[in-house]
């Protein structure tokens, strides 16, 4: 009894180690989508945990295909040494990043190394108005230093600085093409982030300042038309906020609370 007790054992231990070792990727695409609830998804998942790849897409509907959301595979190599709790993994993308990016730390605490990740500008959309209604095209690049993540009572704690670099952005509604381009950072402090906008050139000037709060954004700011250009562009400005006159000159305030 006590040798066939150990042989099933020795059996549940070989299989057990075996999974762990080719664990597919597809079982990890399904704890993606679940721990997202449905909202991202792991599309075309290939190879296993430890090695694999994969392309980020969005939510689908039963039957559907995975839609990208953002260009290229992501390839992942993970350390066996993660199970001992010393997190090691490089993600990268030739098409979306613009080096490989490191994964160190603990089970709860990582250290992101600095990057940038190219970002398809039609996604500004899916924040709601106005920008669906602007329909935005142009350049979009997701810069951060050397990021600080850690788990804390199930939320997500970040430390460090990225910055939205959008650059020759256009409207659908705007006849001047480009627009302007313009720099969004933010500094992170735990669940909050200070927000600040700034133009880097014209025609059309954004600024302003805010804080992002438990994924809440309460915003200040206020566009204007560079001198020459307040008559072309006052349809797309109207559309922006309220019009206010400061200093003599109009200019349109840009409030989210």
């Amino acid at each position: 009894m006590k040798r066939a007790f150990l042989w099933l054992l020795a059996i549940l231990a070989t299989a057990a180690l075996t999974t762990l070792v080719f664990f597919p990727a597809a079982w990890v695409a399904t704890l993606v989508e679940k721990q997202t609830g449905g909202r991202i998804t792991l599309g075309d998942a290939q190879g296993t945990l430890w090695r694999g790849s994969a392309f980020v897409g969005g939510a689908a509907s039963a039957g559907s295909p995975v839609t990208p959301l953002l260009p290229g595979r992501f390839a992942w190599r993970l350390s066996p040494l993660s199970l001992l709790g010393s997190v090691r993994m490089e993600l990268s993308n030739p098409e979306a990043l613009t080096q490989p990016v490191q994964f160190t730390g603990s089970w709860r605490a990582w250290q992101l190394s600095p990057a940038a990740l190219k970002l398809p500008a039609d996604g500004l959309s899916g924040l709601g108005a106005p920008l669906n209604t602007l329909a935005l095209s142009g350049r979009l690049q997701l810069a951060w230093t050397s990021l600080q993540l850690a788990l804390a009572d199930r939320n997500v704690l970040v430390n460090g600085v990225t910055t939205l670099q959008m650059d020759d952005m256009s409207s659908r509604l705007a006849p001047i093409k480009p627009l302007g381009s313009y720099q969004l950072a933010l500094d992170w402090q735990g669940q909050g982030a200070g927000v600040t906008l700034k133009s880097n050139k014209g025609p059309l000037l954004l600024s302003g300042t805010g804080q992002l709060q438990n994924g809440r954004l309460r915003f200040s700011g206020q566009a204007a038309a560079d001198t020459g250009y307040e008559d072309t562009l006052g349809n797309l400005l109207n559309l922006l906020g309220q019009r206010r006159n400061v200093g003599g000159k109009n200019i349109i305030a840009l409030e989210f609370r």
